[in-house]
């Protein structure tokens, strides 16, 4: 009997600093606990004997600041298990705030790699809001089931700063807080399944989003290297991080109070530092070790630790502690496991006070090694302290409960003992690699069973290929192509006198029967790719032969009866003509002076829990479209479908609707004539703004780019690019 084929799982997790070894936790806010966490995860997957192989999909980052390891393109964790590094954008390293603007990119650079390598992952799971959007859109494109974690989402985190006292604008300017959590509703509404650590999660932020569905949701706790993390024995050896944290102390032989998190605010940091300034009963029992990351000069950090920090300190010495808190400047990834140790040979506690905590990997981490806990009553530690039993849960903000609750562990070695070893026992119960990737692949199982979800995209041939040709122009109509009739004659002669390795498309909102009575009547060469219906149709060849793959892919929970019933009943919204209609697209003219703004319209539809998309042209044009459609998307099924290279594709555009086939890897040009809602793109790598309107822009971009020629693109756009 053949055996069953296994699983081929890809992991999306965009940010931060991965590797297969010395994880650099803590190097800043976007290399923690995720990355550790999607390692580790792969690593366990692929020791299943129902996965065939696991690729962890990262950014590379080729920069002289950090280690070459983060340029290799592949590198193997485990037998089954890869990091595959895919570039996009700048070869530099970029926080996760300065990645939207090549998301389009990233996916478009994906395709290359799954059409490289001739595989397609069976699944897709992303984590974060960028992997939500870079793996949702893979995910349609390829026809696989999407699977999400968020591991901490924008609309809580937007709350809580202002909450704090932070204005809206610095919150939209610090962290693109409104594209991310767009991003986030559009992993919600295009996943089969939400992975979650705790129920806090499910319960109290996933549920302020649009999309939630509580079918979805569901809760595994994330596992514990345990390998790595275990109580002390005799004859270990003292590391470099502990001799360094007793060269801080005068009594290094008092139990620890360990806290370990970046320098940032919401750790909370300052708040335990005054909690230990203001108990001499604190000072009396322990000693006080914070574990900030690594840094070699504090000026260089960025400014919102460099703040954190500097106010430590000032606390430090304003209740004169010296001798009696250790704050070393740098640890290695190896020295963290010895200093659980410590704070167990010590009789110590390890504290997590933090403001808000997703879930609290360090507290397992700790649990395993024998220590008890005490932690923040928000998030995650609600679940590990219920399940583990193994210390206690404070307000953050309340400084006698934090104080009360250490003593209580330091004071009583009875309640000690108890916890250390309850947390022993529980950790390995309900907290291992086993357990959680034996919930989590019954659900990824489940999940393919699921009959709601599309086979992929087929990529057989049609009787007629497209031409041989290496690059192609692809317009849109009205305004772009259209508008100068000289100038579009000038342009169609300069397509009919390229050489032949140069074919012409065209993408357009119209329907395909007004583009070819269109088309008759303007004398328009014929296109080797039609794409109509702002991207819900695609027609191949001088035949023009319909993707019938594309439609059934987009066809997707399409329900057009269901939108034309609710959005009929919005003030300001007016179907527009017959011929404006298509199977795939539903049009409207819409007067916002009274119509409710976009973003409450696609609230309307995901309210009624419709999927689609809603694109705006013009300010008074909107299309409903599937959510699986789109002119972007569309040119991206094409090139994948075919093997042509996007870097060889010349888009060309002037309205709102042209936007998500702009960006990506393509080269874009936007016409002298364009509309306002494209002036976001002006800072986009490969988007170019022409001076001459309409046909005339399209000649201009053509030359800008020397596309029929040797393809290049301009320094000063590529520095654009690089400084965006």
């Amino acid at each position: 009997m053949a055996k069953e084929k296994g699983l081929r799982i890809a992991l999306i997790s965009l940010h931060g600093l991965i590797r297969g070894e010395q994880l650099e936790l803590g190097r800043d806010e976007d290399t923690g606990g995720q990355t550790r966490y999607v390692l580790e995860l792969a690593r366990a997957l692929s020791g299943r004997e129902d996965v065939d192989r696991v690729d962890l999909i990262t950014r590379q980052v080729i920069d002289d600041k950090v280690s070459d390891d983060y340029a290799k393109l592949e590198e193997r964790i485990a037998d089954k298990a890869y990091i595959v590094r895919i570039p996009f954008g700048p070869k530099r390293y970029l926080s996760k705030s300065k990645l939207w603007p090549y998301m389009e990119v990233f996916v478009d650079q994906c395709l290359s790699h799954f059409q490289r390598t001739r595989t397609v992952p069976d699944v897709i799971h992303g984590h974060y809001a960028d992997a939500g959007y870079g793996g949702g859109q893979l995910a349609r494109l390829l026809g696989v089931p999407f699977i999400f974690t968020g591991h901490s989402l924008g609309r809580v985190k937007r709350q809580r700063l202002e909450d704090s006292g932070v204005k809206p604008d610095k919150i939209e300017a610090s962290y693109a807080i409104s594209r991310r959590i767009e991003a986030e509703e559009f992993a919600l509404e295009t996943c089969s399944l939400i992975c979650t650590s705790t129920h806090q999660e499910v319960r109290e932020q996933y549920e302020k989003y649009e999309n939630y569905i509580p079918e979805r949701m569901e809760v595994i706790p994330p596992g514990v290297d345990l390998s790595s993390f275990r109580p002390p024995r005799e004859g270990d050896v003292q590391s470099d991080l502990i001799r360094d944290i007793h060269a801080f102390l005068h009594d290094p032989e008092k139990p620890l109070i360990v806290a370990m998190a970046r320098p940032d605010e919401r750790k909370n940091l300052e708040m335990l530092v005054k909690t230990y300034g203001e108990s001499p009963q604190l000072q009396r029992e322990a000693n006080l070790v914070l574990i900030m990351g690594s840094r070699d000069d504090l000026r260089d950090m960025p400014p919102g630790q460099k703040t954190v920090l500097l106010n430590v300190l000032t606390l430090i010495d304003a209740y004169n502690l010296y001798g009696k808190v250790a704050y070393p400047k740098r640890h290695k990834p190896d020295d963290v496991a010895t200093l659980y140790r410590e704070i167990t040979q010590s009789r110590g506690v390890f504290v997590n006070a933090a403001m808000t905590e997703p879930f609290g990997l360090t507290l397992l981490e700790a649990a395993a090694s024998g220590a008890p806990i005490v932690a923040t009553n928000d998030g995650g530690p609600s679940d590990i302290i219920a399940n583990c039993k193994n210390g206690s849960l404070v307000d953050p903000f309340d400084s006698k409960a934090i104080e009360k609750a250490l003593l209580h562990a330091l004071i009583e070695p009875q309640q000690w003992d108890a916890w250390s070893q309850a947390g022993l026992k529980n950790v390995n119960t309900y907290y291992s690699w086993e357990r959680h990737v034996e919930r989590y692949l019954r659900d990824v199982k489940e999940v393919l069973r699921d009959e709601d979800v599309p086979p992929p995209i087929a990529r057989g041939r049609t009787t007629r290929r497209l031409p041989q040709l290496d690059r192609l122009v692809i317009a849109d109509i009205d305004n772009t192509l259209t508008g100068d009739d000289d100038a579009m004659h000038d342009f169609f002669r300069l397509i009919s006198e390229a050489e032949e390795h140069v074919g012409f498309g065209i993408a357009t909102g119209r329907r395909y029967e007004d583009v070819m009575q269109l088309m008759t009547d303007n004398d328009f060469p014929n296109p080797e790719v039609l794409i109509t219906s702002v991207g819900t149709e695609i027609y191949y060849g001088k035949n023009y032969t319909l993707d019938t793959s594309w439609r059934k892919h987009i066809d997707f929970r399409w329900e057009p009866e269901k939108i034309r019933e609710v959005l009929g009943q919005v003030e300001g919204l007016y179907i527009q003509e017959d011929n404006e209609q298509s199977k795939f697209k539903i049009s409207y003219k819409v007067d916002f002076s009274i119509a409710p703004k976009l973003a409450q319209l696609k609230r309307i539809l995901r309210e009624q829990g419709i999927r689609a998309k809603c694109i705006v042209s013009l300010n008074m044009f909107l299309d409903i479209i599937p959510s699986r459609a789109g002119s972007g998307i569309s040119i991206r099924h094409m090139a994948y479908k075919w093997g042509f290279p996007l870097e060889h594709i010349l888009i060309a555009g002037d309205s709102g609707n042209d936007e998500e086939m702009l960006a990506g890897s393509t080269l874009g040009v936007v016409v002298g004539n364009y509309s306002q809602e494209l002036e976001k793109l002006r800072k986009y790598p490969r988007v170019y703004f022409a001076g001459q309107n309409h046909a005339a822009g399209i000649i201009e971009g053509i030359k800008y780019y020397n596309f029929f020629d040797q393809i290049t693109i301009p320094n000063d756009k590529l520095t654009a690019a690089d400084d965006a």
